[in-house]
């Protein structure tokens, strides 16, 4: 099965990889910048828990974001006339929204569970588990391929526990009539079983960047093809989104260059991460524990602590490279551009150039670095975009940001 194409070439293959199931591989060379998938959302819903207020006034940046394409509203934004607790950005998302995402049935059952007082006392990631159950009820009205493309994703054994019945509970108790009868019923089996979906496969829409490097999720989306890669604590792919241009697509790029039958993988958390973090997060959210080649050398790291007892993050180890790296002069070895050699004498730490090269350098921001797409004519782009803040700098620039 192939997932792009270039050409009448594919650029991706699907196969099974013992111990690691399902995964992406390179089916050609594929070269740094080159974008290897552009994937739809099937489903899109808030981050943002009700609070008993309009759609988005709990953000904790004070934004509002429109309740179709989820970028910042206007100051002043249309407003459903059948609720009146969402906004669109526009006509064009409202018209779209009453068809889709914010059909008549979502709009009046979102609308209900906002005046229940039971549910919105429940805690925010109830409320947010409450809008996917709806999302993705609504789907099987609006998109039944869809929403059978969305049962068809992996997912992990869910159990039901109390809060989770009492949520689906809730919306059974205020949802009207769907125009026409759920293909899969509405049951709590089922509502699991979407929970467990949406938790191992939705990708997360960042608030704008900020100066302080505290960004919250604006919105998660299910995207079926992108849903395919594996987790790698050192990616050579990452996903970029432009969302506040009214595009709700993901794009994913090669970070670097890559031979054909190479997996293809993505980094699911900022790589900036400790071995202890990365292995806490992939188990409570994915069910797995990693064992990359970053993760085989920080495991012998003794209990991934610094002399002083405390944590070692990557950036630490990256800014003793840079100070390192700063004191000598014209020493280093030659590098081809999208290889990833490392200094064989440095034990501790091999893969520190990673970080030097693909891991964004304004503070705060732990973003990753990949060239933007080769040009027409095939040529590599000596430029450099951070996938948080959108940094631009050359490759050969140390810290030096281009003026946008």
């Amino acid at each position: 099965m192939s997932t792009v194409e270039s050409g009448a070439a594919p650029l991706l293959n699907v196969a099974e990889i013992p111990g690691r199931g399902r995964a992406l591989i390179a089916a050609q060379h594929l070269q740094g910048g080159q974008v290897v998938l552009r994937d739809s959302p099937i489903l899109l819903y808030s981050a943002l828990p009700f609070s008993g207020g309009p759609s988005g006034s709990s953000s904790s940046s004070n934004l509002r974001y429109c309740d179709h394409c989820f970028r910042v509203l206007p100051s002043a934004p249309l407003r459903c006339p059948s609720c009146s607790y969402h906004f669109f950005c526009s006509p064009s998302c409202l018209g779209g929204a009453t068809v889709s995402s914010h059909s008549p049935w979502a709009c009046q059952t979102l609308y209900r569970l906002i005046g229940c007082p039971s549910f919105i006392e429940q805690p925010p990631d109830r409320q947010i588990q409450a809008r996917f159950l709806v999302a993705a009820y609504n789907l099987s009205i609006t998109s039944p391929s869809n929403f059978q493309t969305l049962l068809s994703l992996q997912s992990r054994d869910f159990r039901t526990d109390d809060a989770t019945a009492s949520i689906v509970q809730l919306i059974a108790s205020v949802f009207p009539p769907p125009p026409t009868p759920f293909s899969h019923g509405f049951s709590l089996e089922l509502s699991a079983s979407l929970l467990s979906k949406d938790k191992l496969n939705a990708f997360g829409l960042m608030e704008p960047s900020g100066g302080d490097g505290e960004r919250s999720v604006r919105a998660y989306g299910i995207y079926p093809r992108a849903s395919f890669f594996n987790h790698d604590c050192l990616p050579n792919v990452c996903r970029f989104d432009y969302v506040d241009t009214g595009d709700t697509d993901i794009i994913v790029r090669m970070i670097h260059d890559v031979p054909m039958g190479r997996e293809i993988c993505l980094s699911y958390f900022p790589v900036n991460l400790n071995y202890r973090n990365r292995q806490k997060r992939l188990a409570e959210d994915y069910g797995f524990s990693c064992d990359c080649d970053r993760c085989k050398v920080e495991a012998n790291w003794s209990d991934n602590e610094n002399d002083n007892g405390e944590d070692v993050d990557a950036d630490d180890e990256v800014e003793n490279m840079e100070e390192e790296e700063e004191e000598e002069e014209d020493g280093g070895k030659n590098m081809e551009d999208g290889d990833i050699e490392v200094d064989k004498n440095n034990t501790d730490f091999p893969h520190s150039y990673f970080f030097v090269r693909y891991m964004c350098n304004r503070e705060n921001c732990f973003g990753t670095l990949a060239p933007l797409p080769p040009s027409p004519a095939g040529a590599a782009l000596e430029i450099m975009e951070c996938n948080v803040c959108g940094q631009l700098k050359r490759a050969d620039d140390e810290g030096e940001e281009m003026d946008e």
